[in-house]
C-alpha cells in the first residue's frame, strides 16, 4: 500500500498544475445552492486528454452528482478508460482538512484502477497526493462479482 503525502503546489509536475487549474475553472460552474458547496474535477487520461466536471445538486439529494464522477462518466462517454491521475478542489473551510472523495466516487473511481488523486483548495498552496487505493481499501470490484461464473 501506498502513502500519501502533501506537497507544495510548486513542486507538482506540470501537468499535475494544469489538471488543478482545470479542476478550479469549472468549479465555478458548479450547481450547488442547497449546500453552496462548489467542487470540481479533472481527470487526466493515459492520452493526455483532460476532462473535467463539477458537482451539480438536486432538490432531492441522492439525484446529485459529484464533480469527481462527472468527470469520469465525461471521458468514458467519450472512449477513455485509463487514467494517469484525478484532480478534486473545493474550500477547506476553517479546518484545512483536506476535502477527500465520498464514498460513491471512491468506488467509481477504484473501478479504473489505482488513480493517483491530488486534493487541493482553490489556493493551490498545498496538494495531498494520495490513491485511490488508499482511499478505498479492499475495495469491491469485477473480482467480487460472479454472475459469469
Amino acid at each position: 500500500m501506498g502513502t500519501e503525502e502533501i506537497i507544495d503546489f510548486t513542486a507538482l509536475g506540470a501537468d499535475i498544475q494544469l489538471l488543478i487549474k482545470e479542476s478550479i475553472v469549472v468549479r465555478e460552474h458548479s450547481y450547488s445552492p442547497y449546500s453552496k458547496f462548489k467542487v470540481g474535477a479533472a481527470v487526466l487520461c493515459d492520452d493526455g486528454t483532460i476532462f473535467t466536471g463539477c458537482n451539480v445538486e438536486n432538490a432531492s439529494y441522492p439525484v446529485g452528482t459529484c464533480a469527481e464522477r462527472a468527470a469520469i462518466v465525461k471521458a468514458v462517454s467519450e472512449g477513455k478508460r485509463k487514467f494517469k491521475a484525478l484532480t478534486v478542489v473545493a474550500d477547506m473551510g476553517n479546518n484545512s482538512s483536506f476535502v477527500t472523495p465520498c464514498g460513491f466516487c471512491r468506488q467509481a473511481m477504484i473501478e479504473f484502477g489505482d488513480i493517483p488523486i491530488y486534493l487541493s483548495s482553490p489556493d493551490m498552496k498545498n496538494v495531498l497526493k494520495t490513491t485511490t487505493r488508499i482511499l478505498l481499501p479492499r475495495a469491491f470490484g469485477l473480482n467480487n462479482v460472479n454472475i459469469l461464473q
